[in-house]
């Protein structure tokens, strides 16, 4: 039995199908599994905690799998880093992308989704326009006009454990129960940009995005603070706002065990 190991991961998701291992395209997943094999010299499968659409970016993405090769897997970040190239380009020219940022052991039974008791996500709404950082943050027009105390209002009302199908898209691995607990959800504005970040015990698919378009669409007085509460009771998705696009999304930090939420 090899020893169980655990990755944080930051990447850049613009130029990948998402997290999840595809045949026909490129994944975070598919990388990361691919510098391992060569790394090991045997087919090493992953677990990653959350599996992040395309275009959805990562500041503490987290995977574990079994390691039985030679090298001490201390090595691994900078063995793996310089083979993504983070510096440049990695291998076949793909564009240095992923970054590993740590790398611990755990114990035999840890395992990086079933381990997992919360989620933090971050969403950028960019108010200056630049041109060279549409990938990275959702450029919205007007974006300079919300209305934030309202925002936060809802916001207030959106915290808190809730039966939140409204906020799920359809097409998304089906769930025992669609009730989750958001331990908080703050928005917060400065001359350049809107951050929105909310953490909690899970979400449902497209969850935090819906959220985010729905906090917009309050913020432009399309929806009152005071009609989130019955947009909840409802659990109809045809109620909450729309759903954000991918590339302001960033997976920011996963929990484990009893970890503190207020972050």
């Amino acid at each position: 039995m090899g020893k169980n190991i655990l990755i944080k991961i930051e990447y850049d998701g613009t130029n990948f199908s998402g997290w999840q291992k595809q045949s026909n395209a490129r994944t975070v997943q598919g990388e990361i599994e691919h510098v391992l094999k060569y790394i090991a010299g045997e087919e090493i499968n992953i677990h990653g905690t959350s599996r992040t659409d395309a275009g959805v970016h990562a500041l503490g993405q987290c995977a574990s799998f079994e390691w039985n090769s030679k090298m001490p897997f201390e090595k691994l970040p900078e063995v793996m880093n310089r083979r993504f190239g983070v510096a440049g380009t990695g291998r076949s020219g793909a564009p240095g992308d992923i970054r590993i940022i740590s790398v611990e052991e755990k114990p035999e039974d840890f395992h990086a989704r079933y381990s997992c008791t919360g989620k933090t996500y971050r969403y950028v709404i960019d108010k200056t326009g630049d041109i060279f950082i549409r990938n990275k943050v959702l450029q919205y027009p007007g974006a300079d006009r919300l209305d934030i105390i309202s925002m936060r209002k809802a916001a207030e009302e959106i915290t808190g454990t809730h039966d939140f199908k409204c906020f799920e898209t359809s097409g998304g691995t089906p769930r025992e129960t669609t009730i989750r607990t958001i331990y908080n959800l703050t928005v917060e504005s400065d001359d350049n940009n809107i951050v929105i970040e909310v953490t909690g015990d899970g979400f449902l698919y497209n969850m935090v995005r819906i959220i985010v378009g729905t906090l917009i669409e309050v913020g432009e007085g399309k929806k009152s603070s005071s009609d989130v509460k019955a947009i909840i009771e409802s659990r109809d998705r045809g109620n909450a706002g729309f759903t954000a696009p991918p590339q302001g999304l960033y997976l920011k930090k996963i929990f484990f065990g009893e970890e503190n939420f207020c972050v």
